[in-house]
């Protein structure tokens, strides 16, 4: 795989770096491009072409002779017709058993699953949407909640990411948070209690949006609906500021077989990256400020969104299943 691009710190002229997620989408599917190579690998009628079995050659023979292991016209059962029959002039290179000839090539090997991404809502499925279009792959919705501060929800202190199955992973708490404000994860038994039913409401809203869908015009062979094993997955958001719903993200997808983990995200603060790369060791982002407030002052257009807005950018557009 590529060497990660270097992160631009700061961004040359500041905020905001993005007119809107769909921009910052397409931005990062094209950074992701190149980190990982896909022009080629991924092309639908790249690997379609390559999947085509080759045509049977014909072999030119003196008309009226019938090669060694061929059955002459009309020597088949009664009834049966010229099954056997050779067209005077050719006859497959092959014929079965008796042929002495090397057997034809076999198509090629399609290779490992293609990768996939995974859309952390509500407004990283708008940027994940251009990722997936982007690199031809298949795009999903990961649900994720975030654990709050009994006192001050905004505080994030863990998270909480689904399963695949229609539960809730383990929740994830940041010891370090949790140390600076002296609470145990016991304390926040309540605050998990209301994020998992928050979570089972949201899966339940999205339905099949949680299960990948092909690009558009078929690429490599997906298997079940959710299945990860083996695959690259990468966990897209529209920021990152502490990292814990990234975190949660990350883990549930390696304990549902991802083989590796990337996140993407447009915007970053430096020490959440840090944190993260320890964890996955690969993160991809466009600007990584050396001052970092918030993830909406990099966008001029970061208004809130909606599950209708959500299940829109899913929808598969003219029946092919892109979004």
């Amino acid at each position: 795989m590529g060497i990660l691009p270097e992160r631009r710190d700061p961004a040359p002229s500041g905020p905001p770096a993005f007119r809107d997620r769909a921009e910052a989408g397409a931005l990062l599917g094209a950074a992701l491009r190149e980190v990982l190579g896909h022009d080629q690998a991924h092309d639908p009628e790249r690997v379609r072409a390559a999947t085509v079995p080759p045509a049977v050659p014909l072999t030119a023979v003196p008309a009226g002779t019938v090669p060694a292991g061929t059955v002459p016209a009309g020597a088949g059962p009664a009834g049966a017709g010229p099954a056997g029959a050779v067209p005077a002039g050719a006859v497959p290179a092959s014929t079965g058993p008796a042929s002495t000839g090397p057997p034809g090539p076999l198509p090629p090997d399609p290779g490992p699953p293609a990768p996939v991404v995974f859309a952390i809502p509500r407004g990283g499925v708008a940027v994940a949407a251009g990722v997936a279009r982007a690199l031809g792959v298949p795009l999903g919705v990961l649900m994720v909640r975030k654990i709050g501060h009994p006192e001050a929800p905004e505080l994030g202190l863990g998270a909480i990411a689904e399963d695949g199955a229609g539960g809730a992973a383990e929740p994830y708490f940041d010891p370090v948070m949790l140390h600076r404000v002296g609470l145990a994860a016991d304390d926040l038994a309540p605050v998990v209690a209301r994020e998992r039913a928050e979570l089972a409401r949201r899966v339940a809203v999205y339905g099949a949006a949680t299960r990948f869908r092909p690009p558009a015009g078929g690429g490599r062979k997906r298997g079940p609906a959710g299945d990860l094993t083996g695959r690259l997955v990468i966990v897209v958001d529209d920021g990152l500021a502490t990292g814990v719903t990234a975190r949660a993200a990350l883990r549930a997808v390696r304990s549902r077989g991802a083989a590796r983990t990337v996140l993407a995200v447009p915007v970053a603060a430096a020490a959440a990256v840090s944190d993260i790369e320890k964890e996955t060791g690969e993160v991809v982002t466009l600007v990584t400020p050396r001052r970092f407030r918030s993830v909406g002052e990099w966008y001029a257009d970061f208004g809130q969104m909606a599950d209708d807005d959500v299940l829109a950018l899913l929808r598969p557009r003219g029946g092919d299943g892109a979004p």
